[in-house]
């Protein structure tokens, strides 16, 4: 038997990940930042439970409360998995800030968009994150102006 048949794969692979265009991203919109304020608001009251867990007074029902934080979390993290389903990543759950996957020049970039903002403004490289924001103005390539014949 040879040695490689015996080698079975630990996982399935993940399904391919989707890239949005400029006009892919500023279309999923709506429906993005609907969830987006859906998460902040979310994530305003998990915080505000947490803090009365943390530091409760005599009045409060503790069980009360952690039943509402158990259900504030876990209507939390479903609205966290609509944006995952939509292939966008949520990268701070108070701002609403979101990241969409898309391709430049044969590079994975990110089209970068917060709540507030009505269309995407801003893109960076994986790596570099927020910190490295940049217009999306930039991503247009010029074309070389072509001479005019005599």
């Amino acid at each position: 038997m040879n040695a490689k048949s015996d080698i079975q794969p630990v996982s399935a692979p993940e399904p391919a990940r989707k890239y949005f265009t400029l006009d892919e991203a500023n279309r999923a919109l709506p429906y993005i930042s609907r969830v987006a304020q859906d998460i902040r608001d979310s994530y305003r009251r998990a915080v505000k439970l947490q803090e009365q867990l943390d530091q409760p007074v005599p009045e409060d029902d503790i069980d009360l409360l952690r039943d509402d934080y158990e259900e504030t979390i876990s209507r939390l993290n479903r609205y966290v998995d609509e944006l995952h389903d939509v292939g966008v990543e949520l990268k701070d759950y108070e701002v609403g800030l979101v990241d969409f996957p898309a391709m430049h020049e044969g590079r994975e970039i990110c089209l970068c968009w917060k709540t507030g903002e009505d269309h995407i403004e801003a893109w960076h490289e994986v790596h570099t994150g927020f910190a490295g924001r940049q217009a999306v103005s930039t991503l247009v390539k010029s074309t070389p102006s072509k001479r005019k014949r005599a």
